[in-house]
């Protein structure tokens, strides 16, 4: 299938069928083990689905995870993992500079020059290690585990936000002027907070920069949103039974 940047995007279910969202044909020779409600797992398929690759799907769900199969796989038990042609890599990040190095047609998603790289490179640890964190750290404590909502780990969300909009006040996208895998991984986490019920409104930055990313990324709501909407089905179950609501 020809995006409208006239690159053409290939998506395919794997070894479990994802879903009827993705193409039932298989070929090539990459597979990524994955859960669409994973943030990390979504950054890659988003960045392959820039890049233009071809990848085998295998769902995983978390006890999955737990087994001695998949601990041969990734001993860290974590998704996602790239296995290309038997060449085993995990962390959403590394696999998405690996891509870009790999098999991307030019570097405008990963610059190739020291200081273009290196602050690609900055963003994405502000993402890992501030932005991301602090989100997945409520997502597992409260709502996955279903716990009552924690106030000190909710209010470590909204500082990152305040940075990143500050950022976005000065350049077009995460890194500068043009979007990039920092972006990917940003929206990913992003759009994440967005479903858990957290207003963007109030980051305007932000949210011109959300509206305008998701407009880059080819078939953005079959690959990003379609987790999204399973994020939403799990908050608002949990929602229904601790009556929290996000501001």
């Amino acid at each position: 299938m020809l995006s409208s940047t006239g690159m053409r995007f290939l998506v395919g279910a794997g070894h479990l069928q994802l879903s009827a969202l993705y193409s039932t044909e298989v070929r090539g020779r990459i597979t990524l083990y994955q859960h669409p409600r994973s943030v990390a797992s979504r950054a890659v398929l988003m960045t392959a689905k820039l890049i233009g690759i071809h990848q085998n799907l295998d769902l995983v769900e978390i006890s999955d995870m737990k087994t001695p199969e998949f601990q041969k796989i990734n001993p860290f038990k974590r998704i996602p993992v790239l296995d290309d042609n038997g060449f085993l890599l995990s962390e959403s990040r590394a696999i998405n500079a690996y891509l870009c190095n790999e098999y991307a047609k030019d570097d405008s998603l990963y610059p190739r020059n020291s200081q273009g790289r290196a602050i690609v490179d900055q963003m994405l640890d502000f993402d890992l290690g501030m932005l991301n964190h602090p989100i997945m750290d409520y997502w597992y404590h409260c709502i996955l585990k279903n716990n009552p909502h924690d106030e000190v780990r909710y209010q470590k969300m909204f500082n990152p936000l305040k940075k990143f909009n500050e950022v976005l006040d000065r350049y077009d996208f995460a890194a500068g002027r043009t979007f990039t895998i920092a972006d990917v991984s940003l929206l990913a986490s992003v759009s994440s907070v967005d479903a858990l019920g957290i207003g963007l409104a109030k980051y305007p930055h932000i949210l011109r920069w959300f509206n305008q990313s998701r407009e880059i990324i080819p078939d953005y709501n079959q690959i990003n949103h379609t987790g999204i909407l399973q994020i939403k089905e799990l908050v608002g179950q949990w929602k229904g039974s601790f009556g929290f609501e996000f501001s």
